[in-house]
């Protein structure tokens, strides 16, 4: 093979900063590493190093959180096949039920009947034997998909397109499904020598989202089961609740499709929906009996009569699912906000066989990226009424200071933005949209980052808009961090996490700060101002430099990574 930098794709010319990065990274694999850790801020262009990468390898998965990068990848390298999740792709199944035609699938999925809700499979009777039925729209893998008097199914069509092809473009879900579940059925497809993760700061979570589960008061309406009867903080008695409530779900689905209603009109959705839930519950308890030591059980979320709203059971470590889900010869992570240290620490990852790559400088000017740090207040879960009377106060003149351009306020939880909107000047209350991934006004957060588009000196405020998020050019021109995103200490699994593994609650911290920092610079010629009114966000910046990549260390007020090196 030639040298990482003779695979650049050819439709674009490689910057100087990405030249740079190639070399690092293929002077550490010359040196034999196989797991790399590349620190790059926004705008290196990290999915050209990814492609790159990919290419000299021959053969790639690339994995990233995001539609959005997942679209960003698919739309510039066309040689990477992408696999959308199932919400993407109308049913053919509950099409053909409902009797819309096979060519309206953008209005079935407008109607919901994606994938995600129809039976891939269902278990018949046939002269009295239960027998499995496949649906007559899914493909074989590996066969021609020619010659079959029905269409073949969208959703299993691109994935099975994207396992064939030699450079495939996954979610985290969807790769996780793939390592765990489809290791025997997939062998010969999945066995490439080089895997990219993109984003790679948000794994923790993504294996997170994949692994636990959340308990919610409907299941146990749904089930017709009483939270008062299981002891909720009890790691026994909860797999005693996902047993009884996955014993329902298997009784309701073959209920259901022994039903007369159901045999002369199936209900394929509902059917979906319960086979989901029975998976989840049952899968959740296999993960707690096989080491239920390595579980947290949140206390439950009560209502105002002291009903289960909600229960969170999540893993603790997860090394061992790193270990299994990241099986593949040479594992490059990606991400603007990693740092070695903490990553090893987190993963599992032994840090002598780990090579970290950490760009030393922005692309982006400084003075487009300024950050103002004014201590107005150091805040915390204890902090008074007149600590957050002050932060506020300083928003509402930082609003006037800017009364026609777009912003962006970022605080720590709902709470808090309520009381910020609250406590405004009424001429700068009217300026600011909640923004959350749901809102009280039903509004999903796109629709109010759409709404926010059309007004001039909108200001969008938020705990959850840190990061996967782009508010570029006069979207945002400055941007105000009220309060540093520490962890909910009042979460019983941050309290653990914390213990067991130091770095972690900091590293945290700086990741969403830092991510923070970049909602609002998006591109060479894009520029905002920040201002940090949280005196604790300071205190964090310089107590965790050793954790910060070297790219933010000019608008930090650090010395500079060349002076540093000296």
């Amino acid at each position: 093979m030639g040298s990482l930098l003779e695979c650049f794709p050819e439709e674009f010319r490689p910057r100087q900063i990405q030249a740079e990065i190639l070399q690092s990274i293929e002077e550490q694999l010359k040196s034999g590493y196989k797991i790399i850790v590349l620190s790059a801020p926004t705008g290196v262009g990290k999915s050209l190093i990814g492609a790159t990468l990919a290419r000299h390898f021959g053969k790639s998965f690339v994995i990233t959180a995001s539609k959005q990068l997942q679209d960003q990848y698919s739309k510039d390298l066309k040689f990477f096949s992408p696999v959308k999740g199932k919400s993407n792709f109308a049913c053919l199944k509950l099409m053909d039920h409902q009797g819309i035609p096979f060519e309206e699938t953008k209005k079935a999925v407008q109607r919901g009947l994606t994938c995600e809700k129809g039976l891939c499979d269902e278990t018949v009777k046939v002269k009295g034997k239960e027998v499995k039925e496949f649906c007559k729209f899914k493909p074989r893998l590996g066969e021609p998909m020619t010659g079959s008097k029905y269409p073949y199914c969208l959703y299993y069509e691109q994935k099975y397109h994207a396992l064939a092809s030699d450079h495939s473009l996954w979610n985290y879900a969807a790769y996780f499904q793939l390592m765990r579940y489809g290791r025997k059925a997939y062998a010969e497809y999945i066995n490439k020598p080089v895997a990219i993760f993109d984003e790679a700061h948000k794994i923790e979570d993504q294996i997170i989202q994949f692994i636990g589960i959340d308990i919610y008061s409907t299941h146990m309406t749904e089930c017709g089961l009483d939270a008062k009867n299981y002891s909720l903080r009890d790691a026994d008695m909860v797999m005693e609740l996902l047993r009884d409530l996955s014993v329902s779900y298997s009784r309701q689905i073959k209920e259901l499709t022994e039903s007369r209603k159901f045999q002369v009109n199936p209900d394929y959705m509902h059917l979906a929906r319960l086979e989901s839930r029975y998976e989840k519950m049952a899968n959740a308890r296999a993960e707690l009996e096989l080491n239920k030591e390595n579980f947290v059980i949140n206390d439950p979320y009560l209502d105002d009569r002291g009903g289960l709203r909600s229960l969170s059971i999540k893993p603790l470590d997860i090394s061992n699912y790193v270990r299994s889900f990241f099986d593949v010869e040479t594992q490059v992570f990606m991400s603007a906000t990693i740092d070695k240290a903490s990553f090893c620490e987190n993963t599992g990852l032994d840090p002598s066989k780990v090579a970290f790559v950490d760009t030393p400088k922005s692309p982006f000017l400084p003075d487009k990226r300024r950050i103002n740090f004014l201590n107005v207040r150091k805040l915390s879960y204890s902090s008074s009424w007149n600590d957050e009377l002050a932060v506020i106060s300083k928003i509402d003149s930082i609003l006037s200071e800017h009364p026609a351009e777009r912003g962006l306020i970022l605080t720590s939880s709902e709470k808090r933005c309520i009381d910020i909107r609250n406590n405004l000047s009424e001429a700068n209350r009217k300026r600011i949209r909640i923004c959350h991934s749901r809102n009280e006004n039903g509004m999903t957060q796109d629709e109010v980052i759409q709404e926010h588009a059309t007004d001039k000196s909108g200001v969008l405020l938020s705990s959850s808009l840190w990061e996967g998020v782009d508010l570029k050019d006069d979207l945002s021109r400055f941007q105000i961090i009220a309060k540093a995103p520490y962890p909910n200490l009042s979460e019983k699994r941050t309290k653990i996490k914390m213990q067991k593994f130091p770095l972690w609650y900091k590293s945290q911290t700086l990741v969403k700060l830092l991510q923070g920092f970049g909602r609002s610079i998006r591109s060479e010629s894009d520029w905002a101002v920040t201002y940090v009114l949280d005196e604790a966000a300071n205190d964090l910046l310089y107590q965790g430099k050793q954790m910060i990549p070297k790219s933010y260390y000019d608008v930090l007020g650090f010395k500079s990574y060349v002076e540093s090196a000296n």
